[in-house]
């Protein structure tokens, strides 16, 4: 992967993320909003620790990971940007919630009582507030991970535990690639939060919708987040 010179990399990386960031900036206005309305999360499980470091020196500051021990062995590599903030965007293992909380991730993918419970559980342990968001299946399909929209609402109205603050709710578009069916799905999310932040009290300011290939149908739905991958990385990956 790293056989190409530095330089030239890092150059890549700072020129899809200045496109990145003026595409976003263009599909937020399109909607009525501005750009500092939509955090860009750059998706760094494609690459190694020092495309990631770069990618973080061009100006990504919040970066999402898949996988809590890839997460965690790059935050430790010595001389790893410090501005990093970190997002927990894959499914997350309750054995791996102790060791994660240490470095104060935005939890998207929380999929279960169970799993909020022992989130609250670990950060009452570490006398911290976890963030989180709740992850809805919106589009229905068998093989992706969240919950019903109505086991998101009975979790929204049973007593939030100590140690966590829900911020929102996260979603993934249907399988099927489909933009119109991407673009009403991420309405159904919006309308969801609005229902239960009204119904709750809960702000749940954060909508975690969007990704390479929709995150401009996202944001025009109202995404606060999207989570942008490989475009950071054209020219590199093969």
């Amino acid at each position: 992967m790293n056989e190409r010179n530095p330089e030239e990399i890092d150059r890549l990386i700072q020129e899809n993320w200045d496109g990145v960031c003026e595409e976003v900036a263009d599909a937020a206005k399109e909607s009525g909003r501005s750009a500092e309305d939509v955090t860009i999360i750059g998706v760094t499980k494609y690459v190694d620790t020092d495309w990631t470091a770069s990618l973080v020196m061009a100006g990504c500051h919040h970066l999402g990971e898949n996988r809590p021990q890839v997460l965690w062995g790059k935050a430790e590599s010595p001389g790893f940007p410090t501005k990093a903030k970190w997002h927990m965007i894959g499914h997350l293992q309750t054995n791996k919630v102790r060791r994660l909380l240490r470095y104060q991730p935005l939890i998207h993918s929380v999929d279960s009582e169970r799993l909020l419970d022992l989130i609250a559980q670990e950060s009452v342990a570490k006398n911290q507030q976890t963030r989180l968001l709740l992850e809805v299946n919106i589009s229905g399909d068998e093989s992706k991970t969240g919950m019903q929209p109505q086991m998101i609402e009975a979790m929204i109205r049973r007593e939030i535990p100590p140690g966590i603050e829900i911020m929102g709710l996260m979603a993934m578009a249907g399988l099927d690639g489909d933009l119109d069916n991407a673009q009403r799905q991420f309405h159904e999310v919006r309308e969801l939060r609005d229902r239960l932040s009204s119904e709750s009290g809960l702000e749940l300011k954060e909508l975690s919708m969007g990704m390479s290939a929709d995150y401009q149908q996202a944001i025009a739905a109202g995404a606060t987040m999207v989570r942008i991958g490989s475009r950071l990385f054209d020219g590199l990956l093969h």
